[in-house]
């Protein structure tokens, strides 16, 4: 029996409509850019496992400092004990965040790291007395599954069976040039209207909606706004941090900081599971009374897993190193080259590059959507290159050590399924 075989005897996969999926393909090798299957073929994984192991699968440094961890703790834990990954993390993660940014909240997912950012919101203001208990968020976001992320997301392809149990969320549209004094009226009509207590958006980019861009100059603006009503700013960077933007956060583009950030996925490199909540003094000392009920009592068993803390710390020095910061700088001038040379196709709608991130958009119609994702995912798999297109969108988001060869072929394949449009 195969592995695809014995896979489908008792496993649930996440995404999946089992009544009609294709059997998974079995993967049981990584190294680098390179994924292998059990029949010794190869896939260039051009979106890094949906961005998490931006310094390549299998990582040595990586590796290695788990593995010497795991040979001195492996797990304990962390309600009245600390340890010293858990506090070095937190050194280095401070170090690089934007400066306003001061305490870490350790969780186990992305998910659960904007769950906790949701409830840190709605806290602060109940534990000063308010009752706040809207949310607002920008249409089409994405920030997982669990019940408050899923409340302030806005993809309901996602999400509707669940929608009347969510939270209070009002939407605005993401801002662009054209629109900004539009969303800023909408926004303060909501303002006016509800009592709101965060704001979370993507910063710059939204993922899960194709790789939709919005620009830093009105996103400052609706932070500013927000600000001067006392709401809570939760920036999600679980997809766009730790570099894939060209800064090691897109926030830093922002002349407005978040109240509080959400990270995860490249956090420990795809290694082990691990989230981070981090937020600013002011947001902490909410929390701080004589009364213990006014303490955030939000917890999960693996909270600073010492195995998890020890990747993120060598993922930290990898980021902050020069050859990886080369590197990334590189893969953005490929983009750029890339984007270049397929102007003008007429099969192309749009297309946008900002860091290591290629996204194009494909003049496809709304009823061949689905068609055209799956005949181009099985088109990229055949050819040996890992993408996942999201709608009409083709994405590309490597492992920053890919090499220029890899990178290559990733481009040729793009291009070469254009035909099939």
């Amino acid at each position: 029996m195969t592995l695809s075989e014995r896979d489908q005897k008792h496993i649930w996969h996440p995404l999946t409509q089992h009544q009609t999926a294709a059997p998974p393909i079995p993967i049981i090798q990584a190294k680098g850019a390179v994924l292998r299957d059990e029949n010794g073929k190869e896939y260039i994984d051009g979106i890094a496992s949906w961005y998490t192991a931006m310094y390549g699968h299998c990582n040595p440094v990586i590796a290695s400092r788990v593995a010497l961890q795991m040979l001195t703790l492996d797990q304990v834990v962390f309600t009245g004990f600390t340890h010293e990954p858990a506090v070095e993390l937190s050194e280095k993660l401070l170090n690089i965040l934007p400066e306003n940014q001061k305490k870490v909240f350790f969780n186990d997912n992305g998910s659960t790291a904007v769950e906790a950012g949701i409830k840190m919101a709605l806290q602060y203001h109940y534990n000063k007395g308010e009752k706040r208990n809207t949310l607002i968020a920008f249409e089409e976001g994405f920030h997982g599954d669990t019940f408050g992320a899923m409340s302030v997301s806005g993809l309901s392809v996602y999400n509707g069976p669940f929608e009347d149990f969510f939270l209070k969320v009002e939407r605005i549209p993401t801002p662009r040039k054209e629109n900004i004094d539009e969303v800023l009226k909408k926004l303060q009509e909501i303002l006016a209207t509800n009592q709101c207590a965060g704001f979370i958006y993507e910063p710059l980019v939204q993922g899960a909606a194709g790789m939709k861009f919005h620009e830093a100059e009105g996103l400052d603006k609706i932070i500013t706004l927000c600000k001067e009503n006392d709401i809570v700013c939760i920036a999600d960077e679980v997809m766009t941090g730790f570099g894939k933007t060209g800064k090691h956060f897109a926030s830093q583009y922002l002349e407005s900081q978040p109240d509080i950030m959400c990270l995860s996925k490249a956090l420990t490199a795809g290694m082990v599971a691990m989230s981070i909540t981090s937020c600013t003094q002011s947001i902490f000392n909410a929390f701080l009374d004589n009364d213990i009920a006014k303490g955030f009592f939000h917890a999960h068993t693996y909270s600073a897993n010492p195995l998890a803390c020890a990747a993120a710390i060598a993922g930290i020095d990898l980021l902050c190193s020069q050859e990886m910061q080369d590197n990334i700088e590189r893969i953005n001038k490929s983009h750029k080259a890339f984007k270049a040379n397929i102007a003008g196709n007429p099969k192309i709608k749009a297309t946008r590059v900002l860091g290591v991130i290629l996204a194009i958009d494909l003049e496809v119609t709304m009823e061949r959507y689905g068609v055209t994702r799956n005949k181009l995912f099985d088109f990229f798999m055949e050819k040996g290159v890992f993408l996942r297109p999201l709608g009409n969108t083709i994405y590309v988001l490597p492992p920053y050590v890919i090499s220029d060869i890899e990178l290559q072929k990733v481009y040729d394949v793009i291009k070469e399924s254009l035909l099939l449009v």
